[in-house]
């Protein structure tokens, strides 16, 4: 709360100090105006949690199937994990959400709406971390681990579910709440597709009130106070695992 009276503070004293005339109004509870401007603005903010928690949540699944090959002793499915993760990390994520929306009905006839386009790019892009994430994870259980499992007659497949994954994802539980945070500041990409997350809800509003500077402001603000939140249960989360 503190932190947030800082950065307050700090955009309060930079309008004081310099010939620009803040209107605060148009952002104002107490007119009709910037009541409905507040209204417009936080209603995004649905639009992206939902799209973030999606993508993330698909995103994990996918890495975690492109992992498991790369533990394989076959180069064919190493080779494949490897692939997998260089050319995806290697597209922009703005680039991979355009040619999902418009080259794929051209290339092959598909075609999605908005918000599906925007998850299938988020997925997409966020696998391939996810899927790095899984696999530096699985590889720092000790191979006793794997040993003990083997002797206990489990298969490959019974040994992961039952105990190596859940302990690697308690080691990757961090890395994955900062991908999560990731995931949800790169969303705001998806307004160029016209999905009315945050920052395209900000984008209209614009270019009706003309103050960008004020709507601007307010949108970081509120990517501020959504992340802070998140951060804050994700935290949460991995102290409540670590005395388990």
């Amino acid at each position: 709360m503190k932190f947030l009276k800082i950065i307050t503070l700090f955009f309060f004293l930079q309008g004081c100090s310099s010939n620009y005339e803040w209107g605060w109004y148009i952002l104002s509870p107490e007119n009709i105006e910037g009541l409905t401007n507040l209204k417009f603005l936080i209603s995004g903010i649905t639009t992206t949690v939902y799209i973030s928690i999606v993508s993330i949540i698909l995103a994990m699944i996918i890495g975690l199937i492109v992992a498991l090959p790369s533990l394989s002793n076959n180069k064919f499915l190493s080779y494949f994990n490897i692939t997998y993760v260089e050319i995806v990390r290697a597209i922009p994520l703005l680039v991979l959400i355009l040619w999902i929306y418009y080259g794929l009905p051209i290339m092959m006839g598909i075609s999605f709406s908005p918000f599906v386009s925007g998850i299938i790019a988020l997925t997409i892009s966020e696998s391939a971390f996810q899927a790095e994430i899984f696999r530096a994870g699985i590889n720092s259980i000790s191979k006793g681990q794997h040993e003990v499992s083997e002797s206990l007659g489990m298969d490959f497949w019974r040994k992961m579910r039952l105990v190596i994954l859940p302990q690697a994802i308690k080691v990757v539980l961090p890395a994955m709440g900062n991908q999560f945070v990731y995931v949800l500041k790169m969303s705001s990409l998806v307004s160029i597709i016209g999905i009315g997350d945050l920052t395209r809800k900000a984008n209209e509003l614009v270019t009706t009130t003309y103050r960008p500077l004020e709507i601007y402001t307010f949108l970081i603000l509120e990517y501020l106070i959504l992340i802070l939140v998140v951060s804050y249960f994700v935290r949460k989360l991995e102290n409540k695992l670590k005395y388990e």
